[in-house]
């Protein structure tokens, strides 16, 4: 088939723009995502109760202080109750000095959250690669409370509901068993897992209402009619959104950092916000 000089044209300059949009537009165009999930155990204080997650911020890419002060800001004009941040707080796979100055930018920028509002952390699988030591002391310098194989309860009224957090599942640091030993027998529970695909394993324990994790970012480039072309490992079955594994709601939200290339197409960075429902 011959293709005239014309839609040979419209193609490259197709292409061009998909090129500057991918880069240089998606990328910072941040969905804050309302999500109202239901909770047949959830006390009933806690109707209506409201939480925002963060994920894989990845500082020292293409996450600089200016944009991550940006998504702080955006973070804070939401009515929420708690913060969630479920991991991957720097960007690579070794240490280097530069993660160092991104560390001072992120817990300049966090305090601000956690100044207003309670705020809960977990590891993913970048904050061990790099130094999760370094990350560590950067979360309580943010005044961030790590979850690390822990159960943090919130209390109203004289009811609870459970947030509980693993460490990260790629670098085989979480303990899940520790976890639930932790837990009551009954009451809701909400879990913090950076890698979404540990939704077969939690599940199984019939433990916990909902998993938030992030990790896959979504593929970053989504194409239509096929998908996310490429997918990491423990990211591949729940990439995006609101799942349902077993009796347990999961939801993978799509972060606000990136991976090299820094491009997203079809993806948005993703601020989510859950409003709790019970029944």
């Amino acid at each position: 088939m011959r293709i005239s000089k014309e839609l040979a044209v419209s193609f490259v300059a197709l292409g061009a723009g998909s090129y500057g949009y991918s880069f240089f537009i998606e990328p910072g165009w941040v969905d804050v995502n309302e999500v109202e999930i239901n909770l047949p155990s959830l006390p009933e204080a806690f109707s209506g109760f409201r939480i925002l997650q963060l994920s894989d911020i990845h500082m020292g890419g293409w996450m600089n202080r200016e944009r991550l002060a940006e998504t702080v800001q955006l973070a804070l004009a939401q009515q929420v109750d708690l913060i969630a941040l479920t991991g991957d707080y720097l960007f690579g796979h070794s240490w280097n000095s530069h993660l160092e100055l991104s560390g001072a930018d992120f817990v300049e920028e966090i305090s601000e959250l956690t100044r207003e509002h309670l705020t809960l952390g977990i590891l993913g699988n970048h904050d061990h690669w790099t130094n999760a030591e370094f990350v560590r002391e950067m979360l309580t310098a943010s005044g961030v409370i790590e979850l690390e194989n822990d159960v943090f309860p919130l209390e109203q009224d004289n009811q609870r509901l459970f947030i509980a957090g693993v460490d990260d599942i790629w670098e085989k640091k979480y303990d899940l068993e520790r976890v639930t030993d932790k837990l009551p027998r009954d009451g809701a529970a909400i879990l913090l897992a950076h890698e979404p695909d540990f939704a077969d394993v939690s599940a199984k324990t019939g433990r916990f209402d909902l998993q938030l994790s992030g990790h896959s970012h979504g593929g970053q480039v989504v194409i239509p009619f096929f998908g996310a072309p490429i997918l990491p490992h423990l990211g591949e079955k729940y990439y995006s959104g609101l799942y349902k594994v077993r009796d347990m709601w999961q939801y993978t939200n799509r972060g606000i950092g990136m991976i090299e290339p820094a491009v997203r197409l079809n993806c948005r960075p993703e601020i989510t916000v859950f409003t709790l429902r019970g029944s």
